[in-house]
């Protein structure tokens, strides 16, 4: 997990660090990207790369990607998703048992919220952040 922050805070800052601007394409008008881009020309490559490791460690945990979503926004659903677990598995909550690919969930308060068709990806964080809030107040489990 460090090494892949590392990697994308090194070559692709645009997903970690939502005030950037992010696009798959890079603006061929700023001069930074011209220039990372001049340096490194295998950029967009480990971009796509990196871009398409989030979406593909979402599409693990069972969430529904589009491959639409700006890089940015799938970092930061990352992220939402990573906060959920860590309070589910703070309240003694099973990653294995209660996730969205479980049928009989040990406690359906520990199971991600599931992406609405057509929901976009920020209206989604918002309703993960809102679960992880109601999370906080559930009682803890016990071993």
């Amino acid at each position: 997990m460090v090494f892949l922050l590392f990697f994308m805070h090194l070559h692709c800052p645009e997903l970690l660090y939502p005030s950037r601007e992010a696009t798959m394409e890079p603006d061929s008008r700023d001069p930074y990207e011209e220039l990372e881009g001049t340096l490194d020309p295998h950029r967009k490559e480990e971009r796509d790369a990196a871009v398409a490791e989030v979406a593909a460690r979402l599409r693990g945990r069972g969430v529904t990607v589009t491959g639409t979503e700006p890089p940015d926004d799938l970092a930061n659903l990352l992220t939402a998703v990573e906060r959920f677990e860590a309070a589910v598995e703070a309240h003694g909550g099973d990653l294995m048992v209660d996730d969205l690919k479980s049928r009989e969930p040990d406690d359906r308060h520990f199971v991600l919220p599931r992406r609405g068709k057509g929901e976009a990806v920020r209206a989604y964080m918002g309703r993960i952040d809102d679960a992880t809030a109601r999370l906080r107040q559930h009682p803890r489990r016990r071993d």
